[in-house]
């Protein structure tokens, strides 16, 4: 992105998430705090890369954007969608006005269970010309093309068009969601790990194609444990553990620039195959079962007995013992 479009797109935030925070309750009183105090900004024309391991949250927080959390879920905050209409706080808003309304032509889902998104029983072809003639207004005679277009835009081969999602391997399902997901003119993209199941050419295809929607103007929230991925197409990474955002840095910083600050962060970027291959140690905390202080502590080098306090997050980064800047 040139610096004169992120000027611009500065200036048109799509999503305003504010203490965006999800709680499950479980049986006999328990609670899961699956998200904790979430805040971010996206503009239009920019791409936030939401990285982490399984398990950090990064889903929950997608389906609380989407109203789609189960019912045992209790949300806090707000987060404001503005492009496309007028502004919805997106974790207020009634599931008719998230059905009618939002879904699909406001907010565009490349879904992480693809097989779930897609009807079992119609073809990929009827279903892409469907979304077609509701989303984008298509004329009938225009169709065929449309569709075949559409699919090619997600790399899924004509000749499976009129297969049903049944018979599709894993890879191209995804590849048919993310066509289903590229259609229209929603002003957020919301890639939910759309690179599963792909193979590196396949997904360094995708991740363009998800890269062309933002420079065409759309904001896109990519969540992602495939920092290659993301590495390829972000303006921004957002760095989440145990339900929480550790560290918010600009792309370039945090890949190739003075790198990341915060011990977490870090680590993600050291297992890279292509770096120090070297994997973070332990395992991730259970959500419903926290250490006071920072979670991360248990597996931090740089831990001392002040990490029994919880670090305040600045905008930037939330640590006591920030990694020296410039070992990227």
């Amino acid at each position: 992105m040139t610096e004169g479009a992120v000027t611009e797109a500065a200036v048109t935030t799509v999503l305003s998430v504010r203490g965006l925070s999800v709680r499950f309750r479980m049986r006999g009183g328990r609670h899961i705090a699956a998200v904790t105090d979430v805040s971010f900004d996206l503009a239009a024309g920019e791409c936030l890369a939401l990285v982490g391991e399984s398990g950090c949250g990064k889903s929950v927080l997608a389906s609380a954007l989407l109203g789609l959390l189960p019912g045992n879920a209790e949300t806090a905050g707000g987060a404001v969608l503005h492009g496309g209409g007028d502004p919805v706080d997106l974790l207020a808003a009634d599931e008719r006005t998230l059905a009618r309304t939002v879904r699909g032509r406001r907010i565009g889902l490349v879904p992480q269970s693809p097989a779930a998104h897609l009807t079992p029983v119609r073809t990929v072809r009827a279903q892409l010309a469907e979304t077609l003639r509701e989303l984008a207004r298509t004329p009938r005679r225009e169709l065929r093309a449309a569709t075949e277009a559409a699919a090619e835009r997600a790399a899924f081969p004509l000749g499976h068009l009129d297969r049903y999602p049944h018979e599709l391997s894993g890879g191209l399902a995804q590849r048919a969601a993310t066509a289903l997901a590229l259609v229209g003119d929603a002003p957020l993209l919301l890639a939910d790990e759309p690179t599963t199941g792909l193979d590196r050419d396949l997904v360094d295809r995708t991740a363009d194609e998800l890269r062309r929607t933002a420079d065409d103007g759309r904001a896109l929230l990519m969540i992602t444990h495939d920092l290659a991925a993301a590495e390829r197409i972000a303006d921004r990474v957002a760095v989440m553990y145990a339900g929480r955002v550790v560290e918010l840095a600009d792309a370039t910083s945090y890949f190739g620039g003075t790198g990341p600050r915060h011990p977490y962060a870090r680590g993600l970027l050291d297992a890279l195959p292509e770096r120090a291959f070297t994997p973070v140690p332990g395992m991730p905390p259970e959500l419903g079962d926290l250490p006071d202080g920072c979670a991360f502590a248990p597996r931090c080098a740089r831990a001392t007995g002040q990490c029994g306090t919880l670090p305040p997050f600045d905008g930037r980064v939330a640590c006591h013992h920030l990694e020296e800047p410039g070992r990227a």
